[in-house]
């Protein structure tokens, strides 16, 4: 887990927010000078130069990015009984919860089509997996998986194929235990510090791609494509919503009267999560928390940080919408066997790159191309990913929280709440005798 850097991260949201601003205004003042629609299009096509040369560094770093990550954390596991077990029943909920995410993302987002009227022109496809042409064949989808060679897999980013590879990797490299596998796992792991190093390298030039994209889409399509990006964010939180209520019901089965309590005791590092869109910011209140809520110390520091690593259910929502809105903004259509396609590829290679700067942008820009997405596309949320990330990084810290006392439950690891202050249990609103009919002898589901 890499440590939260607010400051910097505080510094290139304002620029990303102030790019986009000026983008706004670039764009509006070249839409009304452009004599006629072509004349827009070719200074639309000056503006994508910018754009391009972003798009490569994303794409640049991808390969490295995605095997050192997924190697390190698949080496890093173990294979303790205990550990094992418990990871097996905290990878359950985490794949669980993944896939009720995408699946509810994908189906909002369908209905609601918040891209579908921006009517962009699709840009010359550039080379990659022929995964979405045509009908999808579900033999060559499973045979292109595993790769032929690394070294072309790496060198054409087929992210598939490198996540088949990095997980053979992972578990050959686990499976020793002399100084030499240790060695290489310690090697990886710094490998994984450099690219977190370059990747935030890359994201400062994130205020000048978002500042060519929005500039050139507005000088093509004029102001009236901003409503598209209120439709965006506000069927994204209204999903946000649909799932909270989600897990507030799974985690309500599991844990009892007990889930009241939880939310309370977690509303801090909510808020935290929330105001900062760092998942790593609100980490040691959200362990804090835990403790009083009774989860043990042992399963609080093994489970939380997988979960930091597996369990992202608002960055699987977002990841979700955001592809499924380029190819709404791009006129492609998806059949259902292609959009399940990509989900089920996404939910993998999300996996273990969360310490990623914007990972989940990371994560689409990884994966729209096997489908024929245009990368572009990114480029058009980033300009609003800080009012995304917002909201998925609070969910990301619910999800974990249930997800952590729910293993500790079913572990028997699960004690009664302690050192729980008054006023972290006061419902707002609620009567001053409520807690005393019931709340305050939650005994944490045991």
């Amino acid at each position: 887990m890499q440590p939260a850097k607010p400051a910097k991260s505080n510094r290139r949201t304002t620029w990303i927010m102030a790019s986009l601003v000026l983008g706004i205004v670039a764009g509006y003042i070249c839409n009304q000078l452009a004599p006629d629609p072509a004349a827009a299009h070719e200074i639309a096509g000056y503006f994508s130069i910018v754009t391009d040369i972003f798009l490569r560094l994303i794409k640049m770093i991808i390969a490295p990015l995605v095997f050192a990550t997924l190697v390190a954390g698949i080496a890093s596991l173990g294979d303790t009984g205990a550990v094992g077990r418990i990871a097996g029943k905290a990878l359950l909920w985490f794949i669980s919860a993944s896939l009720f995410s995408l699946l509810l993302g994908m189906l909002l987002a369908n209905l609601l089509a918040p891209g579908a009227n921006l009517d962009l022109t699709r840009p010359p496809e550039s080379a990659g997996t022929n995964l979405a042409t045509g009908a999808l064949n579900f033999k060559d989808f499973i045979t292109h998986a595993f790769p032929s060679s690394i070294v072309q897999a790496m060198a054409q980013n087929e992210i598939l194929q490198i996540l088949v590879f990095s997980i053979f990797f992972g578990f050959a490299i686990a499976s020793f235990k002399d100084e030499t596998a240790k060695t290489l796992i310690k090697s990886i792991g710094e490998l994984v510090h450099v690219m977190l190093r370059l990747t935030d390298y890359v994201m400062n030039f994130a205020p000048y791609g978002v500042f060519a994209a929005i500039a050139s889409v507005i000088t093509v399509q004029g102001l009236g494509v901003l409503v598209t990006y209120g439709k965006f964010i506000g069927s994204f939180y209204f999903g946000l919503v649909l799932l909270w209520c989600a897990l507030f019901i799974a985690g309500r089965l599991a844990l009892g009267p007990s889930m009241f309590t939880l939310l309370k005791l977690i509303r801090e590092p909510m808020l935290v999560a929330f105001s900062t869109a760092s998942s790593e910011a609100a980490y040691p209140k959200t362990m804090e928390q835990l403790e009083k809520f009774g989860v043990r110390d042992r399963v609080t520091g093994f489970v939380l940080p997988l979960g930091y690593s597996f369990n992202l259910d608002g960055s699987m929502m977002y990841q979700a919408f955001a592809a499924l809105f380029v190819a709404q903004a791009y006129n492609i259509h998806l059949s259902f066997g292609q959009q399940i396609a990509l989900l089920l590829v996404m939910m993998v290679t999300s996996k273990g790159i969360a310490g990623v700067p914007r990972a989940s942008l990371v994560v689409v820009a990884a994966t729209i191309p096997m489908f024929k997405l245009p990368e572009a596309g990114i480029l058009l949320i980033l300009g609003i990913d800080q009012f995304l990330d917002m909201g998925r990084t609070a969910t990301n810290v619910i999800g974990n929280s249930i997800a952590t006392a729910v293993v500790a439950k079913w572990e028997g690891e699960l004690e009664s709440p302690r050192d729980v202050e008054a006023e972290d249990l006061i419902i707002p609103g609620a009567a001053p005798g409520l807690l005393q009919s019931g709340g305050s002898r939650v005994t944490g589901g045991t």
